[in-house]
């Protein structure tokens, strides 16, 4: 293993053991080196491939048809602005306009100083607070030039930290439950399919 920590690679070790079939933990391996880097490496994808025996060009197909994945560098925050029809009947294109003016990118890019990506987003399930904006896959809205400059403010100042950490880091709860794939060695203490959880600070709740 070439890339993750140490850390890292005991967590990947756990989590393979969760499964009967190691490549069954391909998804969330991904998710575990993506909240490493904030992204997924060529590195990275080499050393889920061999954790969970298959080839780097399967890890990076599969990766690549989730867009909760990215295989190319993203900012610190990815902003998804929702244009679905109830988003876009609350002034979702107004707001989208805005958020490109005030973020000075257009959609699919990044800031200079690497803090923000935009995307537009065709539906974030937000219905009852459009239009909704996710930051790290964290919810808010309604929200409207106003809101969306003081939620600016408010991340890059750092204010909400705990609530939307950088992105890739997407769960804090560490899964321990499940079927131990077939000669995989159990945690200290961790009986095979018991259940429970490892809280860590790898995100939020």
């Amino acid at each position: 293993m070439a890339h993750l920590s140490e850390d890292n690679l005991e967590r990947a070790r756990r989590l393979v053991a969760v499964y009967p079939e190691r490549r069954s933990a391909l998804i969330p391996l991904c998710h575990l080196a993506q909240a490493q880097d904030g992204w997924l490496t060529e590195e990275a994808m080499e050393d889920v491939a061999e954790l969970t025996g298959v080839t780097p060009a399967e890890v990076r197909g599969t990766a690549s048809f989730y867009d909760m994945l990215h295989t190319e560098p993203v900012g610190r925050h990815v902003v998804a602005v929702c244009t679905n029809i109830a988003c876009m009947l609350g002034g979702a294109y107004e707001l989208l306009e805005h958020v490109e003016e005030r973020l000075g990118v257009r959609v699919g890019q990044t800031t200079a100083d690497g803090e923000f990506t935009l995307e537009e987003a065709e539906c974030l399930a937000g219905c009852d607070t459009a239009p909704c904006v996710q930051v790290n896959h964290r919810f808010f809205g309604p929200l409207d030039a106003d809101g969306f400059d003081r939620l600016v403010e408010d991340l890059a100042s750092g204010a909400l930290a705990h609530e939307v950490p950088r992105h890739g880091i997407l769960c804090r709860v560490e899964r321990t439950v499940g079927l131990r794939a077939h000669g995989a060695a159990a945690g200290a203490g961790d009986a095979p399919g018991a259940p429970g959880a490892h809280g860590d600070d790898g995100g939020v709740r």
